[in-house]
């Protein structure tokens, strides 16, 4: 068992360490910022100054997302004067992946020097003061998916075998967004983010038990990255747009339509937020 264990150890890391190499043979820039982009939010690509892009499908062991609106490609930008490694298009456990596939890129990204790392997605509102577009900045998180990233053999090259999540969300940018969110006017607040596996959307009463045990909003994806992140020591900070609004009164019908318009509808706030985050955190 302890060889078995042994080889799966470093089959893994072997995986990750022949990605990182790949990606750094391509770009050749050093990079300690990494942005994680979610369903909907691919126009931070077309605000920001590309200098390389690569498919996920070109990657050694990378692998590609099948939802729509992920393109699946990792991007190296040049934002403010900063590097900046764009994963545009994530994974899912919900798509049929394993959690270790899921977090794989935040353990290349690790490898190619990055420190810091902002993930967005697409959620569901459940707090009833939020608006249809309006970002939250996540500050504390529920995990509800059946699955845990760092579950199985351990490897000591990834961290602590029991990373410490009081603070998964970097407090010095948090403090930072909301200085940035007064200075530009954004439509943004704070709260916390449920994640569930999906796909399917949350009855009445799921939306009712998701409200009943603090969540703010709900989706389907960031938590397995952020744990992953906290394990390697890279500091995160998350935002969700709120793409539909989930209070089981006057709760209809959703299509994945309507999710990416409300999430396009806050796209160039969630630009500005990242941009003007990027150039200031330090």
């Amino acid at each position: 068992m302890k060889v078995s264990q042994h080889i799966v150890k470093m089959e893994i890391l072997d995986q990750i360490n022949e990605a990182a190499d790949y990606i750094k043979a391509a770009f050749n820039e050093k990079t300690s910022v990494a942005i994680i982009l979610g369903t909907g939010l691919g126009q931070l690509l077309h605000d920001v100054d590309v200098i390389h892009e690569l498919a996920y499908s070109e990657i050694p062991h990378f692998p590609t997302p099948t939802v729509e609106s992920h393109d699946g490609k990792l991007v190296l930008a040049l934002i403010h004067g900063v590097n900046t490694l764009i994963l545009s298009g994530r994974f899912h456990y919900y798509e049929g992946y394993s959690m270790q596939q899921v977090t794989f890129p935040v353990r290349v990204i690790k490898r190619l020097g990055v420190n810091k790392l902002i993930v967005s997605n697409a959620a569901g509102g459940l707090n009833e003061t939020f608006q249809l577009s309006q970002l939250m900045i996540i500050h504390d998180h529920i995990n509800l998916l059946p699955e845990n990233p760092l579950r199985g053999p351990h490897n000591a090259a990834f961290g602590s075998r029991f990373p410490d999540m009081s603070e998964p969300y970097d407090l010095s940018a948090r403090k930072l967004a909301h200085k940035i969110i007064k200075e530009h006017n954004l439509n943004a607040s704070e709260g916390v983010y449920v994640a569930v596996q999906g796909p399917n959307l949350e009855t009445k009463a799921e939306y009712t038990f998701l409200k009943i045990i603090g969540g703010d909003a709900v989706g389907m994806s960031t938590i397995p990255e952020i744990i992953v992140a906290c394990q390697e020591d890279i500091s995160c900070f998350a935002v969700s747009v709120i793409t539909d609004l989930c209070q089981p009164e006057t709760l209809a019908p959703l299509n994945i339509e309507k999710v990416i318009h409300s999430a396009k509808q806050a796209e160039p706030q969630l630009s500005k937020l990242c941009q003007e985050l990027i150039a200031r955190w330090k």
